[in-house]
This record gives C-alpha cells, sequence and structure tokens, in this order.
C-alpha cells in the first residue's frame, strides 16, 4: 500500500500483480479491501491497482464536496503518480461506473479497455433543485452525528448490513472486521460518503454531457457486466443494462445469480470479464 498526491489529497492505492495495467475504482462508500477476492485472481495476469475516493477507505479528505471531473481525472492522477504512463484497463463499480466512463471519453489515449461493473444507471439526470438549504441541512446533519460518536459506534454494523442488502441471498460481509473498524469508524468516512450522495445528480449530470461532446473512441472494448438479481420473469434492471450496453456499442454479459455486490458475489466473473476485455 502507498500514498500518492492527487489533486491536492493524499490518496491511498494498492498495486498488486504484474503484467498490462488495469485499474479498479469501488462504488459509492466502498473501500479497496472490497476488491480482494477480483485481485486475488487477477493479479497473476494484471498489475492492479486499487485507489480510495477522498475521504474513503484510507485516503485524506477533500477540501471541498466530490468534483465529477476531478474524480474522472483521478484514474490517470494515480496512474501518473505510480508512474504507470501507458494504456490501461479502466474498471468502475456502481457509481465508478460514471466515473470510469468520464475518464475514458476524456482521456481516451491512456484507455485500452472499459469495464462497467454493475454500473449506475440514469437514463434522463434531472438537475437537482438549485436552493442550498438541503444540502446545508444533511451536511449539518452528518456533522452532529460525527460529534455525537454516531460513525464509531454504528459505522462497522451499518457498513455490514449495507452489504448485506445489496448481496446475493443477503450473504455477509467478508472483508475483516478489523479494516471495517479502521475505516467505517471514522467521521471522515462518514462525510465522504454523504457527499457522494449529495453529488451524485452532478455526477450522472456531468457524464450525460460528456455523452453528448466526447466520442468513445472507434473501436474501443467497452463491456458491460450486470448482476442478474431475479429468478424468475423480468429482470427490469438488466432490462437497462443491456440498454446502456447497446448506447455505447458495447458487450454486454450477465452474472448470475449475483447481486449489487459483484466483486464479492461473483469475483471470478468480474476478473475474467476484466482479462477478456483487452483480448477482444
Amino acid at each position: 500500500m502507498a500514498f500518492v498526491t492527487v489533486g491536492g489529497t493524499a490518496v491511498h492505492t494498492a498495486v498488486d500483480g504484474s503484467g498490462p495495467v488495469c485499474v479498479l475504482a469501488a462504488g459509492l462508500g466502498m473501500a479497496w479491501f472490497d476488491w480482494d477476492p477480483v485481485v486475488e485472481l487477477l493479479a497473476p495476469h494484471r498489475t492492479v491497482v486499487r485507489f480510495d475516493r477522498p475521504g474513503l477507505g484510507l485516503s485524506a479528505p477533500a477540501p471541498g464536496p466530490p468534483d465529477p471531473a476531478a474524480e474522472a481525472d483521478r484514474f490517470g492522477g494515480v496512474l501518473d503518480a505510480l508512474g504507470l504512463t501507458g494504456p490501461a484497463t479502466v474498471v468502475g463499480h456502481s457509481l465508478a461506473g460514471f466515473h470510469a466512463e468520464s475518464f475514458t471519453r476524456r482521456h481516451p489515449a491512456r484507455v485500452n479497455a472499459l469495464v462497467l461493473l454493475d454500473t449506475s444507471l440514469e437514463e434522463r439526470p434531472v438537475p437537482r433543485r438549485p436552493s442550498p438549504v438541503p444540502d446545508l441541512a444533511v451536511r449539518a446533519g452528518v456533522t452532529a452525528l460525527c460529534r455525537a460518536g454516531v460513525p464509531y459506534a454504528l459505522g462497522p454494523a451499518l457498513r455490514r448490513l449495507t452489504i448485506r442488502a445489496g448481496r446475493l441471498g443477503g450473504a455477509p460481509d467478508p472483508a475483516p472486521p478489523e479494516l471495517v473498524r479502521a475505516v467505517y469508524r471514522t467521521s471522515r468516512t462518514a462525510r465522504a460518503i454523504a457527499a457522494e450522495h449529495l453529488t451524485y445528480p452532478e455526477a450522472a449530470l456531468y457524464l450525460a454531457a460528456l455523452r453528448r461532446t466526447h466520442a468513445l473512441p472507434a473501436g474501443l472494448p467497452v463491456t458491460v457486466l450486470a448482476g442478474a438479481r431475479a429468478t424468475a420473469g423480468p429482470d427490469p434492471w438488466l432490462t437497462r443494462q443491456r440498454a446502456l450496453a447497446k448506447a455505447l456499442a458495447a458487450r454486454f454479459r450477465v452474472a448470475a445469480p449475483a447481486g449489487h455486490f459483484l466483486t464479492l458475489d461473483r469475483p471470478a466473473d468480474v476478473a475474467d470479464t476484466i482479462r477478456a476485455a483487452t483480448a477482444r
């Protein structure tokens, strides 16, 4: 593990394995160790780079709220700081799918494949109301909870509940308890999670604007891997993910059965998808 400075913030990174480079970004509020089951399978074949966004994992907090352009460019900043300058396979799960696709559209020469894992979807993103009052109320509420010690008392338990809710059959969180305590007992993480929730609409709007002005390179391998939740009948989530793949001229793959946390439910499918991305 190492810390690099990107945009003035100390960003926690982890680099494993050897071979062609792939860079992994986790979903909203998640940490580097959520990729562990995938990295075990991927490291024999790839140089695997993971990083925590500001305030998450072990990274220092950012001076302000998340900025979608900065989060997109963070992929490149991390790779530069680590001395990895060649094209990389860029992988984003959930909310980080917005960031991964945005980076690819902004810096196409730096990407040799794009992989979106159960990525967030907003077909018609809507701007938030301009009034700052709701944001200020949420931030004030989070600050009050932090001062009362709520993250220290309940943060790990809330993390465990979140993972169970997003996994197939409510499977438990496999992350080491000592890491969960170290990360999710902090007010830094609580504030970062709240900030990502608050700025989610901006991330969706930013990507929608980029899709109108910055085309993906012709022939770039793009893969959408979605988790199949429904056991019978139509699955609206898969329908939406399939439509995204079609719009991006991407290969569409399904991990079944799986919840939202594909890295935990189907790590072999995720690793295989990443390995196959540049083989197309």
